[in-house]
């Protein structure tokens, strides 16, 4: 009987702790790939917030014809966050043209 048990049961035992652990690593692989899914929502959100931001800010310093320096230091805090997510080319153009700016002080 006890050879019974031992053979069979220990064998069902462990199939279901075998099933019982894949079946927690697959909801945690889900769960990780929603959570990714939902960092990379959240970037791509910043950066069309910080390019608004910048675009707005650029093109008023540029329409103006001159930037001071408060306006020099909040777009180099903007283009800093914005480039190290990975912002294109065209925040990076409009912030060095309002970069080169005469800066006008009041």
């Amino acid at each position: 009987m006890l050879d019974w048990i031992i053979r069979y049961w220990v064998q069902w035992l462990f199939g279901l702790i075998c099933a019982g652990l894949l079946a927690g690593y697959r909801r945690l692989a889900r769960r990780v790939k929603e959570q990714e899914e939902e960092r990379k929502a959240i970037k791509a959100g910043l950066l069309a917030i910080l390019h608004d931001r910048l675009y707005a800010e650029c093109s008023r310093c540029l329409a103006q014809g001159s930037i001071d320096t408060d306006a020099m230091r909040n777009l180099e805090y903007l283009y800093r966050s914005y480039h190290a997510l990975g912002g294109n080319g065209t925040g990076t153009e409009l912030y060095n043209r309002a970069k080169g700016l005469p800066i006008k002080n009041d």
